[in-house]
């Protein structure tokens, strides 16, 4: 594979702050970046390391994808949430407090733009339309009210602690197992349970005027 920096286009990282000369970085089967750890990795690109980034990208890419692509419901979406994830994440690479956690890092990145994505979704749904896709039998009163109580689901989701609107919207909007869950976010099962459970018994709460 080969990269060039000049371009900064993801998975690869951008520039930082300072204007560099053309290169190229070139990924080969022998590469021994390839069997380096994770914190090596981290701790080389944080240092401005191009190539040692774009073999993170290349390692927890594909994850951070299926990931952007089953909270989202489309591969071509979930594409560019990757690819602004990347950018993010190279430009806040001081920010990664241990290097060995970087996948993590990085899903909790993908996942921010992923939400993010589902709330312009959301913002830029218009009454109209849902009237025009909705079943004959609903009156428009049905369906004002039927976004209204999408927004406010919305609206209780963005009070949860962010690990628990995580996990939450892996399983139910996105079908994760809780094994996928704890994988995903590098969290234990157990951990991934109770957080589940504490958003449900939140959003039944929070939602009981709709019932």
């Amino acid at each position: 594979m080969v990269v060039k920096e000049a371009q900064c286009e993801p998975p690869g990282p951008c520039t930082r702050s300072r204007p560099v000369r053309s290169q190229e970085v070139v990924i080969t089967t022998d590469d021994p970046l390839l069997d380096a750890a994770d914190a090596t990795l981290a701790v080389r690109a944080r240092d401005g390391d191009v190539h040692a980034y774009e073999v993170i990208a290349r390692r927890h890419g594909p994850l951070m994808r299926v990931y952007a692509a089953r909270l989202l419901g489309s591969d071509l979406e979930s594409d560019d949430v990757v690819q602004d994830a990347f950018l993010t994440a190279w430009r806040r690479l001081a920010d990664l407090d241990d290097p060995s956690r970087v996948r993590n890092w990085l899903m909790r990145i993908v996942s921010n733009k992923a939400v993010d994505r589902l709330r312009v979704r959301r913002d830029h749904d218009d009454v109209d339309r849902l009237e025009v896709s909705a079943p004959r039998h609903e009156t428009p009163e049905r369906v004002v009210e039927a976004r209204l109580q999408l927004d406010a689901m919305w609206s209780a989701l963005d009070k949860l602690p962010l690990d628990q609107r995580r996990c939450w919207l892996l399983r139910e909007t996105a079908d994760y197992s809780y094994a996928d869950i704890a994988e995903a976010l590098d969290l234990p099962v157990s951990t991934v349970r109770g957080k589940i459970a504490r958003a449900r018994a939140f959003l039944i709460t929070e939602m009981e005027a709709w019932r």
